[in-house]
Formats: structure tokens, sequence, C-alpha cells
């Protein structure tokens, strides 16, 4: 068997399609391409026409798994859960993350790091949220200790602020309702009627 062409495809630029005995035969991404080293001319046998064709198979796996990622930053366990989802064998989601490790595209210390970093910007998230959204991530207590470490946010200020702010809605003005709505945001009652306090001053 001999691999009688390799075409750009058209509605894929980043994948090529290789033809055995002038048929289709399987499909890699440039990336794969340029690894396996397979060329126009090439003899196969049908142990290695299979191999390639397993290869194809995990190769548009990848890709899949690089756009999911691109999308934005993911945890090792929102990809975990995405691979289960995806029905994917356990050897071949393991092989896949370490592929994704292995260019840097997933670190759960990066991840959890500009987690905190970012909520804590746009959302004035608490602590306390952020401890519970980044579990339910399934990043490590650890990673999650990590990341809060090199946080240097001043929560009574960042509280004072989201007081300061809410303060400007009429359903606010009520000290009950405000602290309600910040329970839900995770601040503790203590530190609610403090930064009330303050803001009364």
């Amino acid at each position: 068997m001999i691999i009688t062409s390799i075409q750009q495809q058209i509605k894929n630029a980043g994948r090529y399609s290789l033809y055995v005995d002038g048929e289709y035969a399987f499909s890699l991404s440039v990336d794969a391409l340029l690894e396996a080293g397979v060329m126009k001319g090439q003899d196969l046998s049908q142990q290695e026409l299979t191999a390639y064709k397993k290869l194809s198979q995990d190769d548009k796996v990848y890709s899949l798994a690089l756009a999911y990622v691109a999308r934005r930053i993911r945890s090792e366990g929102e990809l975990r859960d995405y691979f289960r989802r995806k029905k994917y064998e356990h050897e071949l989601s393991e092989s896949l993350l370490k592929r994704l490790r292995q260019a840097g595209l997933v670190d759960d210390h990066e991840f959890a790091r500009r987690w905190v970093e970012n909520r804590r910007l746009l959302k004035g998230a608490s602590t306390r949220r952020l401890v519970m959204e980044l579990r339910q991530k399934h990043v490590s207590q650890e990673v999650i200790d990590a990341a809060l470490d090199e946080d240097e946010t001043d929560e009574l200020q960042l509280l004072r602020d989201i007081v300061a702010k809410k303060r400007k809605q009429n359903r606010y003005q009520d000290d009950q309702k405000l602290i309600a709505y910040l329970a839900r945001q995770g601040f503790s009652y203590e530190d609610s009627k403090k930064a009330l306090q303050m803001s009364d001053d």
C-alpha cells in the first residue's frame, strides 16, 4: 500500500488528508504529520496503516482538547470532567492531560492564581467564595491555599468598596438586605457589620 497523495483540507487548513492507493485513508494535523514523518510515495504495511489511523483519531481528540482550553484557562479537574462527558477511555484522558501539561496549557497553580485575581477584580469575590468555586473546579486545597497566600487583597477594604457601591441602589439602603446579599457572596456577618459601620462613619 502506497501513500499516493497528501492534501491540505479546504475546511480545516490545519489538517491534511492522506490517500492510500488513491483512496482517502486518514487525516492528521500539520504537527502530527511532521512528527510522524509520513510522505507521499511511502510504502505502508497493514500494521502501519492501522497505527496511523489510530494516530489520526488521537490527533482529532487532541485538537478538540486544544479548542476547549483555548476558550479559557481550565483546571485539570475541568478537563477530566470534559473527557468523561466525551466518554474517552482513562488511558486516552491521561495521555491528553500529559500532552497539555507539556505544552504549558494546563497548570492548576496558574489556573488558581488567575481565577483568584480575576474574580477579585471583576466580581469582588470573598475568600470563602473563591475557595468554594475552586473546589468546584476540583482544584486541590494545597493549590487553593497557595493561590490565596499570593493574593494581597485587603478583604475588609474590598468589602467596604462593595458596600459603597451597593448603597447607591435603593434596594440596599436597608442594612439587613445588604448583609443578606453580602452573606450570599461569602462574607461573614461580623465583617459585613464592620464594613457597614465603617461606611456610616
